[in-house]
């Protein structure tokens, strides 16, 4: 069966030898607006429905603060007219009752709002909270589920900064502009009903500078949002610089770049820098451009109601109070859009952000079309490539027309120059790609039809690059088994030869690792990972030069711990270290894609052939 499209573009660069290194990406990141603008704030939208409950108390909630909030002006107005002037004697009356009646009603008003818009702002908080959950929960629940070839060809950092920035970004405007939206749409149409009703003449005038507003936002939002989404890709792109400097910090070191990785991270840093400028620029001219528009429109109504009032006219029949309440009117009507013109930025970064969350989310799941169970405790460990083919890049094969029979308990180790396909091997026996051509046989099935979980249990891995998790020696071992027990687990350890070390640490088993094993030496490390795999007590065993990274000593211990752990176990050993398998049932050596000999130790050296040359040149201290 040949791989499909969508995941053949998945696969990392061939010159890595097929060995997921994490992030060799390391392209440009260009400057485009967002694809799919609307679609994503529609499917922003439906995170934020999931709260329903929580939503529609917040919607309740801003219904009555706006309500509160559009009776304020009216009151005012009222009171302005309790005071009355005689044109004729110029005498001034005041009707004191009303009016300490209104002033009492807007003291009420405002206390409420205020304690309203108290609880209005928790309720934001917790949607926001609740919908960022659901999204960060989702998020990583999908790179779980992604394809081994994703995150090969995607910088780790560039990664993180999804989870953690763009989504930071997206609970930041759930939080202070979501509501905000809500509240000025009620409040724009609260506004032109209550304007309506005092004239609408006057309304009309207000709304003159509208058609300005809308030119003007949107011809700042074509520019805003091109900068707002190349700042957040430009930031992942600086994660991703971090992470690498971070985790390859002993190899910049070692070759002394320190200074060569500066100037990365500075050119980086500086194009991220240029794009903010900008980014920030046209966010905060935003803001301005519509002060100035809100203040035009209150300067029309004050000068076109004053004129009404001094020359009344018959189809405008308004007081000085009702001109004063349609000048609060009019603020109110104008703020929302002031207010959405000021948070634009803000979420235009959130539209972005989860525009590449959402990039993630959509990205197809790891293939797994396997529907025949496996029973793992009744599995031989026969295994069989035939005719398979395999590349990572289109035109580039990695393995051509590969054969290889495997029986049970035997133990095969495979051997070749850098690059020659070994390790590829191992990731399509585990699936972790998918063959373009041929068939892979486990006692007789394909493996393809197997349901991937079950096919990876039945094998144990030691990689050359150990993977350690940040908690105690005790959890990273028992993560080959979460189920066993602690004799189960010293048992794995001392037939790994790893109890030896553990036992001189003064808190033993419960010793907290830091990141990645760190405050271990390498071979210590190694050492846990291959109790991990005795623990996990697999059919089938894959030591990928699993004894490299430790001293003679210690791999001749390891050595003799393995025997009797490859006892009735199938394993395949990937080694340079050519004297770690001369025990070998069958070594084949690979070159160029293709099994070019095969034989035992002694057998191939007798050729004269590839393995010869190997041995050789090894023996003779040349790396090969």
């Amino acid at each position: 069966m040949n791989q499909p499209k969508g995941q053949q573009q998945n696969r990392p660069m061939a010159g890595n030898g097929g060995r997921g290194s994490g992030g060799p990406m390391g392209a440009r990141m260009n400057v485009q607006k967002p694809k799919h603008l609307w679609k994503t704030i529609r499917r922003l939208l439906q995170y934020i429905g999931g709260s329903r409950n929580i939503l529609f108390s917040l919607l309740l909630v801003m219904l009555f603060v706006t309500v509160l909030e559009l009776a304020g002006p009216a009151l005012q107005g009222a009171a302005i007219d309790t005071i009355t002037v005689d044109t004729a004697t110029g005498h001034i009356s005041v009707d004191f009752p009303k009016l300490w009646t209104l002033l009492g009603c807007m003291a009420g008003i405002f206390l409420c709002s205020s304690l309203m818009t108290y609880f209005q702002g928790l309720l934001a908080s917790k949607l926001s909270q609740n919908t960022v959950y659901t999204l960060r929960s989702d998020l990583f629940a999908k790179i779980t589920r992604l394809p081994i070839g994703y995150i090969d060809n995607h910088k780790h950092g560039d990664i993180m900064s999804r989870m953690t920035n763009d989504v930071e970004n997206v609970s930041n405007t759930i939080a202070q502009s979501v509501a905000s939206l809500f509240s000025s749409v009620l409040t724009v149409i609260g506004a032109m009903v209550m304007m309506l009703r005092y004239s609408w003449v006057m309304t009309l005038i207000a709304f003159i500078t509208i058609p300005l507003t809308m030119v003007v936002s949107t011809t700042l939002s074509k520019y805003m949002r091109k900068y707002f989404v190349a700042q957040q890709k430009l930031l992942g792109e600086l994660n991703g610089q971090v992470e690498e400097m971070v985790t390859g910090y002993k190899t910049v070191m070692a070759y002394g770049r320190e200074e060569e990785a500066v100037k990365r991270f500075e050119d980086a840093s500086r194009r991220l820098r240029h794009v903010s400028i900008r980014a920030r620029i046209w966010g905060g001219v935003m803001g301005p451009c519509m002060n100035i528009i809100g203040n035009l429109n209150y300067l029309l109504i004050a000068t076109c109601g004053g004129l009404f009032i001094i020359r009344p006219v018959a189809w405008v029949n308004i007081s000085l109070g009702n001109i004063q309440s349609i000048l609060q009117y009019s603020k109110k009507f104008s703020r929302p859009i002031n207010e959405i013109a000021n948070q634009y930025a803000q979420i235009l970064t959130a539209i972005a952000g989860a525009e590449r969350i959402f990039e993630i989310l959509d990205t197809p799941d790891e293939i797994d079309e396997g529907k025949e169970e496996l029973a793992v405790e009744k599995l031989k460990g026969n295994i069989d490539f035939r005719h398979v083919a395999f590349s990572y890049v289109e035109g580039e094969p990695v393995l051509r027309d590969f054969h290889l029979s495997v029986k049970a308990g035997q133990k095969i180790a495979i051997v070749g120059a850098t690059g020659s396909g070994k390790t590829t091997v191992v990731n399509l026996l585990t699936r972790f790609y998918e063959i373009d051509g041929g068939e892979i046989l486990l006692d007789g099935v394909d493996i393809r039809s197997v349901p991937k979980a079950d096919l990876r249990r039945s094998i144990g891995i030691v990689l050359q690059d150990t993977v350690l998790f940040s908690d105690s020696i005790r959890a990273n071992i028992k993560y080959g088994r979460l189920e066993a027990t602690d004799e189960e687990m010293r048992a794995a350890a001392d037939t790994a030869n790893a109890d030896i070390f553990i036992e001189r640490i003064p808190t033993a088993y419960e010793t907290q690792l830091a990141e990645s094993g760190s405050n271990l030496s390498q071979g210590q490390r190694q050492l846990l990972a291959i109790a991990r795999a005795v623990l996990a007590d697999p059919k089938i065993l894959i030591l990928d030069e699993a004894t490299s990274s430790v001293d003679t000593r210690t791999e001749m211990q390891i050595q003799q711990a393995m025997v009797s752990l490859m006892e009735n176990r199938t394993s395949l050993i990937i080694a340079h270290r050519l004297s770690t398998i001369r025990d070998a049932d069958v070594i084949i050596v690979l070159k160029g894609g293709v099994i070019c000999e095969s034989g035992s130790h002694e057998e191939l050296l007798s050729r004269g052939g590839e393995y010869a040359t190997l041995y050789r040149n090894q023996f003779a201290g040349i790396a090969t």
